[in-house]
């Protein structure tokens, strides 16, 4: 399966491993993973738990 990719020199999205417009190298353009707040989630969980018990 292919992954959509970005060529930054043109600013054009393409499946191709070079720009079809300007030749340069294009690179997957996909966001991370995790993000850094998944880093905290666990004690985000527990927080909105803990408001909804007090209701």
């Amino acid at each position: 399966m292919n992954r959509i990719r970005f060529c930054r020199e043109c600013n054009r999205y393409t499946l191709k491993k070079t720009c079809p417009e300007c030749t340069k190298e294009t690179e997957i353009n996909s966001p991370q993973k995790y993000s850094t707040d998944e880093t905290i989630a666990y004690y985000r969980r527990k927080l909105k738990k803990a408001g909804l018990d007090k209701t």
